[in-house]
């Protein structure tokens, strides 16, 4: 199980919320934030490898 974290590169594409939406949401401000969750769905792996600016990280 893994928890993830979305820093400062978001630029808010809304690629990972599409993709995990179970683990990833959109702020307010227009960038994403990980929930506070552990999980092992692959759809949270695979937004943190196809983020275009590696705002996605593992916690």
């Amino acid at each position: 199980m893994m928890k993830y974290y979305v820093n400062e590169n978001c630029i808010g594409c809304g690629l990972c919320t599409n993709l995990c939406p179970e683990v990833f949401e959109m702020t307010d401000e227009g960038v994403s934030r990980a929930l506070n969750i552990d999980t092992d769905i692959d759809a949270a792996q695979e937004a943190l490898s196809e983020c275009p600016v590696n705002a996605i990280e593992e916690v």
